[in-house]
């Protein structure tokens, strides 16, 4: 047996092992508690020593989001030794021990979270909160002897779950980590930083999992849209920390013990600090939701209690020759076990607009399956089961290559920046808090443009020549929010000075009750909808994240492009405004409409309008339409 992991297992010194690709690696070191990622004890440019932090979810509040505080610690295993031995190994040197689970329960009951399930749909979805929201349930228990039996969930874990990115036992003198996460949320090689969005599940029967199971559920509307949004969530993480945005590769099956996730990768080049991006990244869509400022609220009203380390990460960050990196999965389906042996283990469904409560009560069971079987809480599935390769079932490879084919290339392609007319321009963006704004400056920068973001707090005027005001979470009548009656201001100073506006959903619609439109909340929220959509007399494949609309009448001044009685698109006189998102995966021809609409504004009547497209092979060529000229309207309510 290896010398270092005779020493871990003896349980003298603080240790992890963490199983991953490559096998399983043992570390050995001494636990310091820090406040902040910025202090997590990396020198960076040195071959210093290996860090594993363990960060809470409250650390979301560097972010300056808001979250229950349950005093959840920082800790951060400094590495004296490391070494790498084989899965093999791991299982001879762990003894089998029997468990002893007392006093299991989930919290909040079945029931209680299928009404939390209704009220969130209802009140929070329903309402234009967001797109999406991921509200908590813990099993809790008692395990007696917590260190051995820590261990033993661990070598279950290894033995009988399969698909997990890291399977993991990490011992500190306050808490016991021990968990098969399917999820890395990022990692950092040195140059290209790499997100991992996970959403929809298949919850395997308990004969186990087959073929036509799975096509029935990669044919599922509501696992599809599911997987859409957290790949948009994370695209605005990928602006933010990679110069070039990001990339998606995929979409590829997941498939573990008890249930099959679909998945996409999200590739760019970033040079931060790897402390950075993880604080940028904070935290992941799938264990929160989006948007996420707006969803930080929303779990703080839901859940009654801190969420510890459960949607936080480990992340281990290592250097060589100069370089520092960091691995980071998510810390879901991991058992949190104090030294008292009090157990704490939580899951979450991800609620859009059409879930079902029961469906989710079940999907919070499903995904602690396979730890809930290590316990002996649940029986295990037959291992014959994970012999079942799905991905190479006939028709699973079209099915999830269909999903690509009605999403923007401008995502799934290199990004190389175009040179236009537009470029020298410059644009602020204002964030009323949602970090769509992240996209949309990339992609104005991808135009060429100049372009920086403001906070809607710290926005007061600007002589850019766009001002682009963006979309955000809310019902935008109510102009006694301090956020609304923001955007109604901004609007009011660009209209009146006639400089360009770019209005884009929450702000398309505050701008469309100013110019005299009525704005009602939809029968059905939009969020995450694909629609092919009228613009302007142009047919758009576009993606709508909305719960109110403008509804179509005359305007003074100004085209009204609608589908029905919903309003699509507004057009005057140094105003452009849109309720979908160009920005979006979902929107096809996003990039295309956006230079449009942005040549409009800033080129002179009667200039062609240049336009970016993709061919293809993913690269870009440009075409010319003829721009149009519009008097501004006669009346705007501007006071």
């Amino acid at each position: 047996m290896n010398d270092l992991l005779t020493r871990a297992l003896s349980g003298s010194e603080h240790y992890a092992l963490l199983s991953r690709e490559h096998g399983v690696d043992v570390l050995i070191g001494d636990v310091v508690t820090v406040d902040s990622l910025a202090d997590i004890p990396l020198d960076p440019g040195t071959d210093g020593p290996d860090v594993l932090a363990l960060v809470p979810f409250r650390q979301i509040s560097e972010r300056g989001f808001v979250c229950h505080d349950d005093d959840a610690a920082l800790h951060c295993l400094r590495v004296r030794e490391h070494a790498q031995v084989s899965v093999d190994e791991v299982l001879a040197a762990i003894s089998p021990t029997e468990l002893s689970v007392t006093d299991g329960r989930f919290e909040p009951a079945d029931d209680e979270y299928g009404s939390i399930v209704a009220r969130v749909l209802a009140d929070e979805i329903g309402t234009g909160a967001g797109a999406n929201f991921v509200i908590r349930r813990d099993f809790r228990a008692r395990l007696a002897d917590a260190s051995r039996s820590g261990l033993e969930i661990f070598r279950r874990l290894l033995f009988d779950e399969s698909g997990s990115y890291w399977t993991f036992f990490v011992h500190t003198p306050s808490i016991t980590l021990v968990g098969a996460t399917p999820e890395r949320h990022v990692g950092f090689d040195g140059t290209s930083a790499i997100m991992n969005p996970i959403s929809g599940t298949y919850r395997h029967p308990v004969e186990g999992p087959s073929g036509e199971g799975v096509l029935d559920f990669l044919g599922d509307a509501k696992e599809n849209a599911e997987l859409f949004m957290v790949v948009d969530e994370e695209l605005k993480m990928m602006s933010r920390i990679c110069a070039q945005g990001g990339r998606v590769i995929g979409p590829r099956l997941k498939q573990m013990g008890h249930l099959t996730h679909t998945e996409y990768v999200l590739v760019g080049e970033s040079s931060l600090d790897p402390r950075e991006i993880l604080r940028q990244t904070m935290f992941a869509p799938t264990v929160t939701g989006s948007p996420i400022e707006n969803a930080a609220r929303v779990i703080e009203r839901y859940e009654t209690s801190g969420r510890g380390y459960y949607s936080g990460v480990l992340a281990l960050f290592e250097s060589a020759r100069g370089v520092s990196t960091v691995d980071a999965p998510i810390l879901i389906r991991t058992c949190e076990i104090a030294p008292d042996g009090e157990l704490k283990i939580s899951a979450g469904a991800t609620l859009v607009r059409n879930s079902v409560p029961e469906h989710e009560v079940a999907e919070t069971r499903s995904k602690l399956g396979g730890v809930l079987a290590a316990l002996g809480v649940e029986a295990p599935r037959p291992r014959a089961s994970a012999a079942v390769r799905l991905a190479e079932f006939p028709g699973v490879s079209d099915a999830l290559a269909h999903r690509n084919e009605k999403l923007a290339s401008f995502w799934l392609d290199e990004q190389p920046t175009v040179v236009t007319d537009l470029s020298g321009k410059t644009a602020v963006v204002v964030d009323f808090e949602d970090q769509w704004t992240a996209m949309l400056a990339h992609q104005l920068r991808h135009l060429g443009m100049t372009v920086s973001v403001v906070r809607w707090e710290d926005y007061v005027s600007s002589d850019a020549d766009l001002l682009v005001c963006g979309p955000g979470p809310g019902d935008p009548r109510d102009s006694s929010h301090a956020r609304i009656s923001a955007v109604e201001a901004a609007l009011r100073e660009r209209l009146t000075s006639g400089s360009p506006l770019l209005a884009i959903c929450l702000s398309h619609q505050v701008l469309a009750g100013l110019l005299g439109l009525d704005v009602v909340a939809l029968d059905r929220p939009q969020q995450g909808v694909q629609k092919v959509a009228d613009v302007f007399g142009v047919t758009r494949t576009v993606g709508f994240y909305n719960t109110f609309a403008a509804t179509a009448g005359p305007v003074d001044g100004a085209l009204v492009s609608a589908d029905g009685i919903e309003v699509n698109a507004l057009r005057g006189s140094g105003f452009e405004s849109i309720q979908f998102h160009p920005e979006s995966v979902l929107s096809t021809d996003g990039i295309e409409i956006l230079s449009e609409l942005v040549h409009r504004l800033l080129m002179p009547a009667g200039v062609p309008v240049r336009t970016v497209h993709a061919d293809a092979r993913g690269t870009h060529r440009e075409r010319a339409q003829p721009s149009a000229e519009l008097r501004r309207p006669a009346e705007l309510r501007l006071s």
